[in-house]
């Protein structure tokens, strides 16, 4: 997408003539002025619930918000936000792997991910106009974030993704295997033998999920030293 566009700022705007020009300048402003890698352009925080009438759309708007802030520990108010502008840096490095509406949950998440410079400015929103179609489908595509939202956050926080699967391994473990420990306690002999099998076995898979989260973490961050790295190279090349 900006693969063969070389700017030092990048403004994306859905064409659907529900968002202001006059906003741009401002965002304009702040990428080339105050060096924000990517600014967002709020809509939740001015007119968006009171000017989009379709529902599930809030709803939605607001699940994704609530995952990514909780996920990745950050207080972005719009996520799913169409109007954005980006500096050159972000664009550059900015991999885009998702088709469709999903590409906004990316840009948020590879920014806070690389603890880029990022700001959020209220911006007007009105509803789009009378005979004009959505391509958003509110059921498939709702679904396609979530899912991007789960396959990010095991690319990005991989100890916490695969630590919450070894834990929920390791509580199922225990449910199954603590009545067979106490009756082994009292009688002295195992009378549910499968049932501590798969006790076993859960406990194992507990500790196999648990080190794949701390292997792959250990990946994602040399990953992010390579990055900081590659700024800076880039950085003193184009000097």
């Amino acid at each position: 997408m900006f693969r063969e566009i070389d700017a030092d700022c990048y403004i994306m705007v859905d064409g659907d003539d529900t968002y202001p020009a006059e906003d741009a300048k401002e965002m304009v402003r702040l990428v080339l002025e105050d060096n924000v890698d990517m600014v967002i352009g709020d809509r939740l925080s001015s007119t968006y619930f009171v000017e989009n009438k379709r529902k599930f759309h809030n709803f939605g708007n607001k699940l994704v918000r609530g995952l990514i802030n909780l996920i990745f520990r950050s207080n972005i108010r719009d996520i799913m936000t169409g109007y954005r502008a980006f500096s050159h840096d972000f664009v550059k490095t900015f991999p885009v792997l998702s088709e469709g509406f999903e590409i906004e949950t990316e840009m948020t998440i590879h920014a806070l991910d690389k603890r880029m410079s990022v700001k959020e400015i209220p911006v007007q929103y009105r509803d789009r106009k009378s005979g004009s179609e959505s391509k958003l489908n509110t059921v498939s595509d709702g679904i396609k974030v979530l899912v991007t939202i789960m396959h990010l956050f095991e690319e990005y926080r991989p100890l916490l993704f695969f630590g919450l699967i070894s834990l929920l391994f390791f509580a199922v473990a225990l449910i199954f295997g603590i009545p067979v420990f106490i009756e082994f306690l009292q009688t002295h002999m195992v009378p549910r033998f499968p049932t501590l099998i798969l006790s076993g076995i859960l406990l194992t898979l507990s500790v196999l999920t648990l080190l794949c989260g701390i292997i792959l973490d250990v990946v994602v961050r040399k990953h992010r030293q390579n990055f900081e790295l590659f700024l800076l190279s880039m950085n003193d090349k184009e000097k």
